[in-house]
């Protein structure tokens, strides 16, 4: 059933697309009529109604990023953007996750970040990624199994990490390939891409990435190497020729947030060809963080508002990993939306919490999603009444200690067996610090303001 369908659904919107290409903003209202036929949640009909209204308005920046879709992208990734991820992952998949959540009791996520290799060919300053060992991968048969089980649950969103993942090129297209109904997005620092692989993506149409860059020359290259920052613009440069879906991934911290932030910064990154830009902030993971580079209250304050901005004015997708937990209630690790596997197959809440209880070489995904550590996660989240306060490491440490003890989850990282009290005693003062300004910011933000009132509307009918 669950097939047919995604099937059928797919079949209305490859119709709609082939009708609307040629004059696409004016027919764009069109298409989200066809797309509210197959709609499973009713949560999307205000979305459908705001891409209505901006398809209205030529100066809007959300307009001027559809057209960049239109205008930008080459036609096979166009086609594969809109079927895989806008309807097999969110429409349909969305629906059919649900359903499984209902069955099986348990969370499923609706994208799963897995790692072919722990293998890069550079060394970043603070990169926790080498503290899983550099020569371990997934092997192909393995991946292939991740997302054969996460399609029964009604998976088809996945993002590959590591490591840097075309360090196997040729293993990433063979499976992005395979799995022609799923989207796929690899976080890289792109030195790897060339016009060779470039093309092959181009063919295949269902794969994006996320570019590692720490800001312009000075900040990217302090960090990941001399020479670096050049290799990235000349790939990005690369992949705009080929029309592929692209964007920067940036983590601030406490000596570049003020240029990552810049208006200068996201400018120049729309110039350069991203349609998406997302902000993490550096988590001092493994015997070689660097605690000085955490960002202080003020600055992530800074990136608090000047996202929001951007968000209003930029025709950019802009997320933040941290300050956007007022937009989903708190942390969405441990399978509420999504789990990573490192590329020794362990099964972690989050790409930046190594402890597990299971590794997916020994039993399938629907059990791994059963481990005590994800329990731990689904009975204690969100971890603050104050969803800017959202992760269990960064902002409440204490949750985190207490989680992994009691789940008895053993730490995953194979160069640095990193136990949870020395890896959150390195948040306990920085985390207090966050809580008095992002405690401030609550009190006003329309989130806050929602949130205490449902507080109080429950308190009132004595739920």
């Amino acid at each position: 059933m669950n097939r047919a369908k995604k099937k059928l659904s797919t079949v209305m919107v490859r119709q709609a697309y082939r009708y609307i290409e040629k004059n696409p903003m004016e027919n764009l209202p069109k298409l989200v009529d066809w797309a509210e036929k197959i709609m499973v949640k009713k949560d999307y009909l205000s979305t459908a109604e705001m891409i209505r209204e901006i398809a209205k308005d030529p100066g809007n920046n959300w307009n001027r990023l559809i057209q960049r879709y239109f205008t930008e992208l080459n036609k096979k990734t166009q086609r594969k953007f809109l079927v895989n991820f806008m309807v097999n992952s969110g429409m349909v998949g969305n629906g059919i996750i649900d359903k499984n959540k209902a069955k099986y009791g348990v969370g499923i996520p609706w994208v799963i970040l897995f790692d072919p290799t722990s293998a890069c060919n550079l060394k970043c300053t603070g990169c926790w990624a080498a503290e899983y060992g550099k020569n371990v991968s997934l092997d192909f048969s393995l991946m292939d199994k991740i997302i054969d089980q996460g399609n029964a649950l009604g998976i088809y969103m996945y993002i590959l990490s590591g490591g840097d993942p075309l360090v196997r090129k040729d293993e990433v297209l063979r499976l992005i390939k395979k799995h022609s109904d799923c989207m796929f997005l690899s976080f890289t620092n792109a030195t790897l891409i060339d016009e060779e692989f470039a093309s092959r993506v181009e063919q295949a149409g269902n794969l994006a990435f996320a570019i590692s860059v720490e800001g312009f020359e000075e900040e990217t290259d302090m960090r990941r190497g001399q020479g670096t920052y050049a290799k990235v613009m000349n790939a990005m440069d690369i992949l705009h020729r080929h029309g592929i879906i692209y964007g920067f991934s940036t983590c601030y911290h406490s000596k570049n947030t003020e240029v990552v932030g810049s208006e200068k910064w996201v400018d120049y990154m729309v110039e350069k060809g991203c349609t998406f830009g997302w902000y993490f902030t550096y988590i001092p993971v493994g015997r070689d963080a660097v605690p000085d580079l955490l960002a202080q209250p003020e600055q992530r304050a800074y990136m608090y508002r000047q996202v929001r901005k951007f968000r209003e004015t930029k025709p950019i997708y802009i997320l933040d990993f941290w300050n956007d937990g007022e937009y989903v209630r708190g942390c969405v690790a441990g399978a509420r939306d999504y789990i990573h596997i490192n590329s020794n197959g362990d099964v972690e809440p989050c790409a930046f919490i190594h402890y597990s209880n299971v590794n997916i070489k020994d039993v399938s995904l629907l059990d791994a999603l059963r481990s005590p550590l994800f329990a731990q996660y689904q009975q204690n989240q969100p971890f603050s009444e104050n969803h800017l306060r959202p992760c269990p490491l960064l902002d409440n440490p204490e949750k985190l200690r207490t989680m992994v003890k009691n789940a008895h989850a053993h730490s995953t990282q194979m160069e640095d067996n990193e136990d949870v009290d020395d890896l959150t005693a390195k948040c306990e003062g920085i985390s207090q610090q966050w809580k008095v300004t992002a405690d401030e910011i609550w009190e006003s933000s329309p989130a806050g303001i929602k949130a205490r009132a449902e507080a109080e509307a429950k308190a009132g009918a004595g739920v």
